[in-house]
């Protein structure tokens, strides 16, 4: 994460919004009054679908199973059935 201040940020702006949507790194903008962080909309839209994805039991279950599961015990590419 690019960790920069307000000013430094409006001096360049243009170049840390086109870095922050290529590279989808987000950026730390601190100010007197806080911090705010800036996402590529690509990065905000893959964090609300976990969220939402994450909201869901059985769904969630089934993901943990699926990171839990040996990639020895999984069937090939070509041996699912579409």
């Amino acid at each position: 994460m690019l960790n920069i201040n307000i000013t430094n940020f409006r001096k360049n702006i243009f170049s840390i919004l086109e870095q922050t949507i290529k590279y989808n790194e987000p950026v730390n903008i601190s100010t007197k009054e806080g911090n705010a962080v800036v996402l590529s909309e690509e990065e905000y839209n893959g964090m609300m679908e976990t969220l939402y994805l994450s909201s869901m039991p059985a769904t969630k279950e089934k993901i943990v199973e699926g990171l839990n599961t040996s990639l020895d015990d999984c069937i090939s590419e070509s041996e699912v059935e579409w």
